[in-house]
């Protein structure tokens, strides 16, 4: 059994790639996320330090991180990897779907490192992932979007049969894609199969920047799930 790293945002798209990888049978042994410069905020997402702590203890994976900038993300990303390597680990999770910059970058990654590119969600359809991932009973909550697509009441929403709905919609008139590939949307997940607690959500604010609304999370904690 091969053991991995999942590339973790936090949001839907590397939680379900993480729990195919395990139903394939590769041995994931840690979540990787990359923060900003001070350690504190995710990229992209922006999902603070302590929320991704939490999923990591909720379902039971350590998690890695690593401070970065947008100049030094590479050479960091793979001095994570050479460290992950000293513990035996031969591969590496993504959860990229159909964007081929991204698996070009990620195979790159992988390949210098001298590690194994998993993308168990590649070329799948972005309605099936959806539907499969609300299915089997996973939990998320949108964390970040584009202007362009959504408003300010849209933070915090469950992703789930009214969202998928109001997508449908939405592509009958601009280019968004089902799982936000193209950054249109980002989530987070606080459930689900791989879980063995629940995330709870208490306090946020909402912030704008640049065409895009984040929530930030200011208090959350984890509950047993029975």
């Amino acid at each position: 059994m091969q053991k991995v790293f999942t590339s973790w945002s936090g949001g839907k798209d590397s939680c379900y790639a993480c729990y195919k990888a395990i139903q394939s049978g590769l041995d994931v042994r840690y979540l990787v996320n990359m923060m900003d410069e001070k350690g504190e905020w995710s990229w992209v997402h922006r999902i603070p330090l302590d929320v991704l702590k939490q999923q990591s203890q909720a379902i039971g994976i350590p998690l890695v991180h690593s401070p970065s900038t947008m100049p030094t993300y590479e050479d960091d990303f793979k001095k994570v990897i050479l460290e992950l390597k000293k513990d035996g680990v031969e591969g590496g999770v993504f959860g990229d779907i159909d964007l081929d910059e991204h698996r070009e970058w990620v195979e790159r990654i992988c390949s210098v490192s001298g590690v194994t590119a998993h993308l168990p969600l590649w070329g799948l359809s972005q309605d099936d992932i959806m539907a499969d991932f609300i299915s089997l009973g996973f939990e998320a909550i949108i964390v970040a979007h584009n202007e362009k697509y959504f408003g300010e009441e849209w933070l915090g929403r469950k992703v789930d049969s009214d969202f998928l709905a109001h997508l449908s919609e939405l592509a009958k008139e601009t280019d968004i894609t089902p799982c936000g590939e193209a950054g249109e949307y980002h989530t987070l997940v606080i459930d689900g199969p791989v879980f063995n607690q629940r995330l709870e959500i208490l306090e946020t604010e909402n912030r704008y920047n640049n065409g895009y609304w984040f929530l930030e999370i200011q208090k959350s904690e984890l509950k047993d799930k029975y």
